[in-house]
């Protein structure tokens, strides 16, 4: 399990990478392919060909934390296999993460206040 604060930005590659890759090389093809900083603060995940299996490289303030995890039985449900990133929620990756349909969750639209009391 892992715990998102909301509001943090999860990026998810939506091609395969190669998964002998490790957490530099993740970070070449954040900045490369993906055209982003591999240090902002935000969660990078990828996909193997397979997609039975996950990697999710952030950077925390202190190094580079590098997630791996492969489901024993079916497979992660992944967005359509494009050249480019997708963003998610918090509460979708985590569904992701466990292999649930992330695709099903869905933010609710809430108002902004306009005056306080």
């Amino acid at each position: 399990m892992i715990a998102v604060p909301a509001g943090m930005q999860v990026m998810v590659a939506t091609k395969p990478v190669d998964f002998r890759r490790g957490a530099d090389g993740l970070v070449a093809l954040v900045r490369e392919r993906l055209g982003q900083d591999p240090f902002s603060g935000a969660i990078f995940v990828f996909r193997s060909k397979r997609a039975d299996r996950i990697k999710i490289v952030a950077w925390d303030g202190s190094g580079l934390v590098l997630f791996w995890k492969r489901l024993e039985q079916n497979a992660f449900r992944w967005p359509p296999i494009t050249d480019g990133v997708m963003r998610l929620t918090a509460a979708q990756l985590a569904a992701l993460v466990d292999g649930m349909d992330w695709s099903r969750l869905h933010a609710r639209d809430v108002p902004r206040p306009t005056a306080t009391s």
